[in-house]
């Protein structure tokens, strides 16, 4: 039962600090607008992919779960 509860605290966390980010993502400078974000505008069509943002959130998140999980 343990484990069970050490995963519901880590899968609490992890909502909590998605919903923040949510909340606040407008507020952040420079999140989406990275050099390496890929954006495509034409007349009717605009296709974006933020993959720089990707990477950047992506090591952010691994650097945090490793912090946690080691202990």
């Amino acid at each position: 039962m343990e484990g069970m509860g050490k995963l519901l605290i880590l899968t609490g966390f992890i909502l909590i600090i998605l919903g923040l980010f949510l909340v606040f993502s407008g507020r952040i400078p420079y999140l989406g607008k990275l050099p390496g974000d890929i954006r495509v505008e034409r007349e009717n069509f605009v296709f974006y992919f933020p993959l720089a943002t990707c990477i950047l959130l992506s090591i952010l998140l691994t650097l945090i779960l490793n912090l946690v999980m080691r202990r």
